[in-house]
């Protein structure tokens, strides 16, 4: 009923930059916040960036003054800036929304909204050194 799809991975030389969008679509009453986040091989997935309703950002120390994290709530969507990748920026990337959403009951959308997360597919980004 809510779907995040991500868009703008790809390959980059190190000290390139690549952009990833994130589009919300379904129910959608509201959205508190949206993010990215990644997950490299063997490791634990990580937030690397989120932005909040009122447009206050955070970042992994990581990627602070290198990635840019905006987004546009009319349009439901959120987009990572990543200039100077390192090869240790590969990973897929998830976009992650935290949203108020209308759930279809099989014959019905319930009037009283309920808040959730969702995650998006994940989109591949590899960094070449």
């Amino acid at each position: 009923q809510v779907r995040l799809v991500e868009s703008g991975g790809g390959l980059a030389r190190a000290g390139g930059s690549l952009r990833l969008s994130c589009a919300a679509s379904g129910s959608i009453s509201g959205i508190n916040a949206m993010g990215w986040y990644r997950q490299a091989p063997g490791k634990q997935r990580e937030l690397v960036a989120s932005i909040v309703s009122s447009g206050m950002t955070n970042y992994a120390d990581s990627v602070k003054d290198l990635f840019t994290i905006s987004g546009d709530s009319a349009k439901k969507t959120v987009t990572l800036q990543m200039i100077s990748l390192k090869p240790e920026d590969t990973a897929v990337y998830y976009c992650n929304a935290d949203v108020r959403y209308h759930e279809f009951t099989g014959t019905h959308f319930e009037l009283l909204p309920k808040q959730r997360n969702f995650w998006g597919q994940g989109t591949q980004v590899t960094v070449s050194s």
